[in-house]
């Protein structure tokens, strides 16, 4: 499905530009770097990573997905990505007031804040590449739903792409230490809600024969990484 290709090859934009945005709030919490490069990176994660790709996610992808696949939209997968995509604009929205404020504990906030942003941000791209897209794309396809139309990003959407690609080239992306990512999130109480009634009786029923399928392979996939269940990161 070229949309769901399209946002993944985002992706691998959104997460270079995360970690160069670290480089840069590190560099500004000591006092250093330039405003205005913070304002470019700002200005990408609302205007080509918010505008344009969560759009085309919250506009083409979840309402396929809700239409005709009967996905509910208030529970589940859906509301946890779109619960997220709310989380992150409330932050990026927090970042730009306070790279308005030359103080040193402002600059620090800044840096701490880019830390929760970038962790939530990444944890949310793997699970969107891992499990959300996959699983979207199959449960479409089986019901004759092979492609969908996404819109083109427009000239200020562009101009910030390729503003924050020059910013990557000048601040090489961070490698944090501190994050585990990975595929997977069937351990997450939201997961079940991907099977529709008569796919979980078939799936969960004691009365099926539990054969190797994808899902047990994600299981076990799950079991090597930090999965996010609720609210809360587990090590499972």
């Amino acid at each position: 499905m070229k949309l769901v290709e399209q946002l993944m090859a985002e992706h691998e934009l959104i997460d270079e530009v995360l970690g160069s945005f670290r480089q840069w709030t590190r560099r500004w919490a000591n006092g250093e770097g330039d405003r205005s490069d913070g304002t470019r990176f700002l200005e990408f994660f609302q205007r080509w990573a918010h505008d344009f790709h969560h759009a085309r996610e919250e506009d083409v992808f979840i309402p396929a997905l809700v239409n005709e696949v009967s996905l509910p939209r208030d529970r589940g997968p859906i509301a946890i990505i779109l619960s997220e995509h709310t989380a992150m604009g409330e932050l990026r929205r927090r970042m730009m007031e306070l790279l308005a404020d030359d103080r040193p504990e402002a600059r620090a906030t800044l840096d701490q804040l880019a830390t929760t942003f970038s962790h939530q941000l990444w944890h949310h791209l793997d699970a969107e590449n891992s499990v959300f897209f996959a699983e979207g794309e199959a449960r479409l396809r089986k019901r004759g739903v092979a492609e969908l139309e996404g819109r083109a990003p427009t000239t200020a959407e562009l101009a910030a792409k390729e503003a924050a690609e020059a910013l990557v080239r000048r601040f090489p992306p961070l490698v944090d230490p501190t994050i585990y990512r990975g595929d997977g999130c069937v351990m997450c109480p939201a997961f079940a809600t991907w099977w529709t009634q008569w796919e979980s009786t078939k799936q969960f029923s004691p009365s099926v024969p539990q054969k190797t399928t994808r899902n047990c392979e994600w299981f076990f996939v799950a079991l090597r990484f930090f999965v996010r269940c609720g609210d809360e990161w587990h090590n499972c």
